[in-house]
């Protein structure tokens, strides 16, 4: 045995690289397993007889075509293949217009347009301001200043991350705020001395961001579109306005609370392996003060994002701006900063079309399920299922139903599909309208499950840190905390504010 050992010492041994290839070559059967089994839900429901029209309670049907039915199949297919990433996402999207086109469910012309849809052109334009950031030296400069302010401890730094960034969707769409934060974060996370390997502080950190995001992001109309949106149609059901500061003293309290619910529970769960970073302090003011002054960068990237995040909040003041969409706004400052040379082709070279494609694909599956019925049909079988049950029980079912319809498609498709059949049965039931309208906009606005529930989700997935199994798993207790917070807002904080729960 030792002769034979001397002798495989003695000839020559294959590169490393060829022996890694060779283990990755190894067939991947949970991969295959999993394209099969969405590939089987979508066949087995698409050709399946149809299914019975759903009833509301007046009595009034609403029909499910074979375009539908085909919707919910191919729904269960993203859903299959996204959850355990059988393919890249990106790819997994571009499937979803493939099959839309293939199966007759839409045509192609409807399917792929919607993967140029100005909310995904504003996401895209999110992702650039985030580049402008990085590109300027402000990423850096700005992480410096936080870590200066909250110390050493982990604890605080993961706390001061996700103050910023709710803080940050306040004054912004959440997607705006997360493309922002995200390169800060990388930057904090250089200094924690792990490189570029997986950690718990490393999921903490970028999980975290997302979520605080969407916690910040219900507190104000300029947080996301779902704002605006719900409470136009809720003005058309109800007749009245929902002003600026309304929205705000109902849901700043609730979106805290979930801020810091969100920092206890990966301070538990995803505990950072070092409780302190030694020496980050004076580290940190070093390299601050190695950075100067502001440069001319700095300053452009800086007062193109204030310009874009000030006409984008004049919007809900200034009636000659609401025409202007907000994608145009926001690719306003992409163009400026190529024009300016802040940013060149590497940039955009750089830019994750991975994550791109995703929220093209997450937007073309809601418009499927929209246009073809498929999304309203569900939302009538689910909220009947609750027209006989206690006022709080059909609220929170109402919640329930955006929140697992959120994390699948756009936030302000699953409000336009599941308020206006709910405000008809909360009539039924003594439901003040208002109650209904808050609790919608409290669970649209955080999608704690899915990659494609938001885009602050699907950048921090940038980062690397996590697997979207290890995200889903997470997001579920979440998602229960939610439930129960917004249960105890129903008895408590909603009421002393004085919110109308039942109607006298």
């Amino acid at each position: 045995m030792a002769d034979q050992k001397k002798q495989s010492e003695g000839l020559p041994q294959p590169p490393p690289e060829i022996v890694l290839a060779e283990t990755k070559d190894k067939f991947d059967w949970k991969r295959v397993m999993f394209i099969l089994i969405g590939l089987g839900l979508f066949l087995w429901i698409y050709f399946m007889p149809p299914w019975p029209d759903a009833l509301d309670p007046t009595g009034k049907a609403f029909p499910l075509s074979k375009e539908g039915k085909g919707a919910i199949a191919l729904f269960l297919l993203a859903g299959t293949w996204w959850v355990f990433e059988v393919l890249p996402i990106g790819v997994t999207s571009l499937a979803i217009g493939v099959f839309q086109a293939l199966f007759a469910i839409r045509t192609a012309k409807d399917a792929f347009r919607d993967f140029m849809d100005p909310s995904v052109m504003f996401i895209f334009g999110s992702v650039v301001v985030g580049l402008a950031f990085t590109k300027s030296g402000l990423t850096k400069r700005l992480a410096y200043k936080m870590l200066e302010v909250v110390g050493e401890r982990t604890s605080m730094i993961l706390l001061g991350c996700l103050v910023v960034t709710a803080g940050l969707s306040h004054l912004m769409a959440h997607t705006a705020a997360a493309a922002t934060v995200f390169p800060i974060l990388l930057a904090v996370y250089a200094l924690y001395g792990e490189g570029d390997k997986q950690t718990k502080f490393g999921k903490s950190l970028f999980i975290g961001m997302a979520y605080a995001a969407g916690a910040g992001s219900i507190i104000t109309f300029l947080g996301a579109a779902r704002g605006p949106a719900a409470a136009g149609m809720f003005k058309e059901f109800t007749g009245r306005d929902i002003g600026f500061f309304e929205l705000t003293k109902y849901m700043f309290l609730i979106g805290w609370i979930m801020v810091f619910i969100i920092w206890g529970y990966l301070m538990i769960f995803m505990k950072a392996e070092k409780k302190v970073i030694t020496g980050l302090r004076e580290k940190v003011k070093r390299l601050s003060s190695e950075l100067g002054p502001l440069s001319f960068n700095e300053k452009f990237v800086i007062i193109c994002v204030l310009g874009v995040v000030v006409v984008m909040s004049m919007q809900s003041f200034v009636p000659a701006l609401k025409s202007l969409d907000r994608a145009s706004i926001m690719l306003v400052s992409t163009l400026l900063f190529f024009i300016f040379k802040v940013l060149t082709v590497k940039e955009l070279e750089d830019i994750p079309w991975n994550i791109i494609l995703l929220f093209s694909g997450a937007m073309s599956i809601g418009f499927c399920l929209w246009k073809t019925g498929a999304a309203q049909w569900m939302a009538v079988n689910w909220l009947v299922m609750f027209q006989n049950a206690p006022w709080f029980v059909f609220v929170l079912s109402i919640a329930t139903f955006v929140l697992i319809m959120t994390n699948f498609i756009m936030n302000v498709a699953a409000i336009a599909i599941a308020l206006p059949v709910s405000l008809v049965v909360a009539g039924y039931l003594g439901v003040a309208p208002d109650v209904i309208l808050y609790a919608s906009l409290v669970t649209a606005g955080m999608p704690f499950i899915l990659l494609i529930g938001a885009a602050p989700n699907a950048i921090a997935y940038e980062s690397k840190q996590f697997s979207t199994g290890e995200f889903f798993m997470h997001g579920i207790p979440l998602s229960i905390i939610l439930i129960v917070v917004l249960g105890i807002a129903l008895f408590t904080v909603w009421p002393i504010l004085g919110m109308p729960i039942l109607l006298k």
